[in-house]
């Protein structure tokens, strides 16, 4: 047989197209091209793919190789494509059994000597090639992944070999289960809200922010504990659910290998505030996610708010409100998931000690209004909980650190998610402006109040309907069936201007 097809995946952003691999061997000169709109990365698998195949105690064929990519309008990108070439050029000069090649997809980057190395984008194309009932032959590091995918049937395999051992039944090899997991997870653990001295509002805040999962903004002078407590709200939140956890780790697979961390802890990011457009919600000519992504499920803490370049704070408004980013090119487009949670923090003013009761401030009322105008309106009225984080009285520093730890706060916000799922099937910080009005079950008393409080406090209805939302969940936190005046009372109150 001088013609064989293998089935293998593109990425394109978050799906993973079929590609039908198809190599033909011709009487002729040698030669080894390939065509099917192939980058660079692709084009130099042929070096690559010889020099295995003749490594792994194989005959490279000296005949005239074409090796079409299908589509031909689709992009291919990456070294993903080497272990299929190579599977394909074998199938079609007999040297290995090309009848149960329909049944597989292949994919894999070639080193020289036969060994698999890993690729990006593993779980969403075993996930497609589930949902095509065929099974799928990866690397052996990129095969653990797929073991959170429910009815998959995913082989590790680590060298060209063993692959072109298993498609001949002469060496099976094994699947891969949730036993792999344990080998190549990482431990991790965030630190406990017990360490923090004093600071109860604050406290308090980040417990309302976790059980809602609304966004929240500390402000106060310097080392009083804004980022402490920042990187203490994801040890309060609930463990991530089977569907989450594939979520988080899909785009953790589209990273480049060397930068994939697999925990089954919600994700922290915490870029500095140096970081690009691009850099935070994604990009490239070849789109990848950025960290509004990689916070999917979890924390993205923005400090030194106001540092951070306007144009960069901007583009976080629409992702705010949808839960997902667009990204548009001239050749791709890629859309990612981004239903994270913002937590930022900022000084009062320039110098950090505006309001602080021993050290004076130096600024002027015109470069604090500079630094403060930094942050858009629009944004800050996209932020649910805008808190103060004062400084502390050396003795409450001195005194031992009892307050309560993580795990009992994760209880409390466990159980009052637990009301939220029940009556509406998500968290209150995403439900609608319909849904507030008709299962939220909000008092005609509380509505009163609110509508009174945006005349004096000069509210928009944007900030109306995130007002709601907090008192729907300081209701849930206290178990109470309906919000009430003093909830809407307390939700304003955690909502005070700048």
């Amino acid at each position: 047989m001088s013609w064989a097809v293998v089935y293998s995946r593109a990425l394109a952003g978050m799906a993973a197209p079929l590609v039908e691999v198809e190599a033909h061997l011709a009487n002729g000169l040698p030669a080894f091209s390939i065509v099917g709109l192939p980058d660079t990365e692709v084009k130099e698998s042929r070096d690559r793919v010889r020099a295995a195949i003749i490594q792994s105690g194989f005959d490279f064929p000296a005949k005239k190789i074409t090796v079409n990519l299908a589509p031909a309008d689709l992009p291919k990108e990456s070294g993903r494509f080497d272990l299929p070439i190579a599977i394909g050029i074998l199938a079609a000069s007999g040297q290995i059994d090309s009848t149960c090649l329909p049944e597989y997809e292949l994919a894999g980057e070639l080193g020289l000597s036969g060994q698999i190395r890993p690729i990006r984008g593993a779980i969403a194309m075993a996930e497609a090639a589930r949902q095509q009932q065929r099974a799928f032959i990866l690397p052996q590091d990129n095969a653990f992944q797929t073991a959170l995918l429910p009815q998959t049937h995913v082989y590790g395999a680590s060298t060209l070999a063993a692959v072109a051992a298993h498609l001949n039944q002469q060496q099976l090899l094994t699947t891969v289960d949730a036993q792999h997991l344990q080998q190549y997870t990482t431990e991790a653990a965030y630190p406990d809200m017990a360490d923090v001295r004093g600071q109860q509002t604050a406290k308090l805040a980040l417990e309302i922010a976790a059980t809602g999962g609304h966004s929240l903004l500390l402000s106060g002078p310097p080392g009083t504990g804004k980022s402490m407590l920042a990187q203490r709200l994801p040890g309060i939140l609930p463990p991530l659910t089977a569907t989450e956890l594939v979520s988080v780790w899909s785009l953790q697979s589209l990273l480049p290998h060397a930068q994939q961390q697999y925990q089954q802890i919600r994700p922290f990011r915490s870029p500095h505030h140096s970081t690009s457009a691009a850099a935070l919600v994604g990009g490239g000519s070849d789109p990848r996610p950025g960290e509004i992504s990689l916070a999917h499920h979890g924390i993205l803490f923005l400090d030194e708010l106001p540092e951070f370049d306007r144009k960069v704070l901007e583009v976080l408004r629409e992702p705010l409100e949808s839960g997902e980013i667009h990204i548009s090119r001239a050749a791709r487009q890629a859309t990612y998931p981004a239903k994270f949670q913002l937590v930022a923090a900022m000084n009062p003013c320039p110098c950090g000690y505006n309001g602080h009761p021993i050290k004076p401030c130096r600024c002027t009322p015109e470069a604090i209004s500079r630094y403060r105008d930094k942050i858009s309106g629009p944004l800050l009225d996209r932020i649910d909980l805008i808190i103060d984080v004062p400084s502390l009285p050396a003795s409450d520093l001195i005194q031992q650190a009892d307050g309560e730890n993580s795990s009992s706060i994760r209880e409390r916000v466990s159980l009052a998610r637990e009301r939220q799922y029940q009556r509406q099937g998500k968290i209150n910080a995403q439900l609608s402006n319909r849904e507030l009005d008709t299962i939220a079950h909000i008092s005609t008393a509380a509505k009163h109040t609110l509508a009174s409080a945006m005349e004096k406090l000069s509210l928009s209805a944007r900030s109306f309907h995130r007002v709601l939302r907090i008192a729907r969940t300081l209701a849930d936190m206290a178990d109470n069936h309906d919000v009430e005046t003093s909830h809407i009372l307390r939700a304003i109150s955690f909502r005070r201007a700048l």
